[in-house]
């Protein structure tokens, strides 16, 4: 059964691509999975018309929801847990799907935009499957679509410079990862480990010299340090060595924070656990307990 269509809603004649001579074959799987997709757009309408929250709602209100439900996917996929990743990735979805109604109402495009975009950006980004440009390995075709992105950005009159794509509005650590990615594309990279890891540790000195020598920033409790822009600069410049340490060894950063993070949050816990069963606030053990108990969260794990 086709999904109705809400045909009191504002229409925005979809944007046709002039030249698609590349014809895939649609298998009925894939015929089903548009009948949904078409049944959550038509559902999103119906929400949008009348439900008192999601009329409120605007591009911008929904930003947070769509970082949140990235992440919440990220999670569930780090689970390994099936049905609850599928959901998770519904709910992104669902954000796609709620970001191109509203950009329809205002005239701008819709959803079908979205899906052509990616469509013909797809088979143009890939010569090396539609056309007849060879690309045997995975480094080749990296290069590939960053060449093509490039002069695509240069048609649109935009800056042609590698790293002027990268987003500003990217998490920090993202962005470090992007802009040492991009650069290296362009061969502006180390030859080798011992390199960067000598700039790591050159970081590290400037570091330790920013500190400031009348009232060292060591000797002062976090809540009650000032630091200096000069300190905030080169603790910077030492934390972009290490995602481009990261991106060198083909390590995600991002991800590879987070999974330091689930395991901080799981070893702090159970050292608030263990001494909540002997009777005690972790807070308020000595700084030797602490030290001891973390030592022991680390056997199990």
């Amino acid at each position: 059964m086709s999904p109705r269509v809400n045909k009191a809603a504002k229409k925005v004649k979809p944007k046709r691509a002039t030249n698609q001579p590349i014809q895939i074959a649609v298998t009925r799987h894939e015929c089903i999975a548009g009948e949904w997709f078409a049944r959550l757009v038509a559902l999103q309408a119906r929400l949008r018309a009348k439900c008192p929250w999601d009329r409120e709602q605007t591009h911008e209100s929904l930003r947070k929801f769509l970082v949140e439900e990235t992440y919440e996917a990220l999670d569930a996929m780090e689970s390994g847990d099936g049905p609850k990743f599928a959901s998770e990735l519904g709910d992104l979805l669902l954000q796609v799907v709620f970001h191109a109604l509203l950009a329809e109402e205002a005239g701008r495009f819709t959803i079908s935009d979205v899906i052509e975009s990616v469509y013909t950006k797809m088979i143009r980004r890939h010569p090396h499957v539609f056309g007849d440009v060879a690309a045997k390995t995975s480094a080749a075709v990296l290069k590939n679509w960053e060449d093509i992105k490039r002069q695509e950005r240069a048609g649109e009159g935009f800056d042609d410079s590698v790293v002027a794509a990268v987003p500003r509005s990217l998490p920090a650590v993202l962005e470090a990862y992007q802009l040492t990615r991009r650069a290296s594309h362009a061969g502006f990279d180390w030859e080798n480990l011992v390199g960067i890891l000598d700039k790591l540790e050159e970081e590290r000195r400037e570091m330790e010299s920013a500190l400031s020598p009348q009232t060292p920033e060591t000797d002062v409790s976090p809540a009650k340090r000032q630091p200096s822009q000069n300190l905030e600069e080169e603790i910077g410049d030492l934390l972009f060595v290490c995602v481009n340490i990261a991106r060198f060894l083909a390590v995600d950063p991002e991800i590879a924070l987070k999974k330091a993070n689930a395991k901080f949050r799981r070893r702090f816990q159970w050292m608030e656990s263990a001494a909540a069963r002997a009777g005690q606030r972790f807070r308020d053990l000595p700084r030797g307990e602490k030290e001891e108990l973390w030592n022991r969260s680390k056997l199990g794990q």
